[in-house]
């Protein structure tokens, strides 16, 4: 989430973007709390689920890093999901 916003609920599905199965591989890769992906950002989180599901996607990560702004990744920056998607390329 940005600094401005608060995390208010300590559950990660309180997030936009995340739905019961990312809630389940974020928890098995040991984040377990909003401020724990946060803490951990979009890209290692979803370098974390790869090792564990190789059908892990740019969606994903766009998703996760959404979830971090507190917003639908719909609404991320171009700009941001530029080089997301060069992460995601560099790293798939």
């Amino acid at each position: 989430m940005n600094e401005n916003n608060l995390i208010e609920n300590t559950e990660l599905t309180s997030l936009p973007n995340i739905g019961k199965e990312m809630d389940k591989q974020l928890r098995a890769v040991g984040i377990n709390t909003p401020e724990e992906l946060v803490a951990t950002g979009s890209r290692e989180a979803w370098l974390r689920i790869r090792a564990i599901d190789a059908s892990a996607c740019y969606n994903r990560l766009c998703g996760l890093e959404g979830a971090i702004q507190g917003i639908r990744w719909h609404y991320l920056d171009d700009s941001l999901k530029k080089e997301l998607k060069d992460f995601y390329e560099a790293n798939r």
